[in-house]
């Protein structure tokens, strides 16, 4: 695989995204949705990943630059960070992709923030044809009503963030509106897929969520 960095114009000025290609693709792309560390190494990896499966992986920049150390800074980063900032963030990521790699159709995954705003995306913007958020936040059911784009929500049941409360509330509105969203929990903690992270990290439930979320990309785009 080989790595690159394209430039993106949105509304709220310049930012850039990493990009990940294989050697030999299979014509798919998958958009890589940062924490609230921002697009850090953790993320390029994940990226480089995607790129071995023979996806072309895209990392925007939602951050435009900025990458966080400690949880205080990133706590603030996030909050710094207006939904409708990162969703133009995620469409110029899109437009700029369709233009230059000629793909029309697309995968969206992401990781704490990233979740959020990759459950949030596949609701609100065309193009995304399959979606599989971990861990992030619910929007509000005017919002994840909705959703038409196959979504698959990996949580884990230790997490007291996206807490067990919050998924039935994702579940319910899924049954009541019909959504095409599977519903997916691990026995594991938040962020249990971040293998630098060693207090919360579960390599089993890790593995299996990388095997089903990468299977169902190759199923859906």
């Amino acid at each position: 695989m080989s790595a690159r960095t394209i430039d993106l114009d949105t509304s709220n000025g310049p930012s850039t995204a990493y990009v990940a290609m294989p050697e030999k693709g299979n014509g798919k792309a998958v958009l890589v949705i940062q924490e609230w560390w921002g697009l850090n190494d953790h993320i390029k990896d994940i990226a480089n990943r995607y790129a071995v499966e023979g996806f072309i992986a895209i990392a925007p920049d939602l951050y435009r630059g900025k990458v966080a150390t400690n949880a205080d800074d990133a706590s603030k980063m996030m909050h710094d960070l207006a939904i409708e900032d990162g969703i133009d963030t995620i469409k110029a990521t899109i437009l700029k992709a369709a233009d230059e790699f000629g793909i029309s159709h697309f995968g969206i995954t992401g990781y704490c923030m990233g979740g959020t705003f990759a459950l949030r995306a596949a609701c609100e913007l065309v193009g995304l044809s399959a979606a599989a958020p971990f861990y992030g936040d619910i929007p509000e059911e005017s919002v994840l009503s909705k959703l038409r784009t196959p979504t698959v929500f990996i949580s884990g049941t230790k997490d007291q963030w996206i807490n067990k409360e919050k998924i039935a509330i994702l579940e319910d509105i899924a049954e009541r509106y019909e959504l095409p969203l599977e519903s997916l929990k691990y026995e594991a903690d938040h962020a249990f897929f971040n293998d630098t992270r060693p207090e919360v990290y579960d390599a089993e439930a890790a593995a299996d969520a990388w095997a089903k979320v990468v299977g169902f990309f190759k199923d859906k785009l």
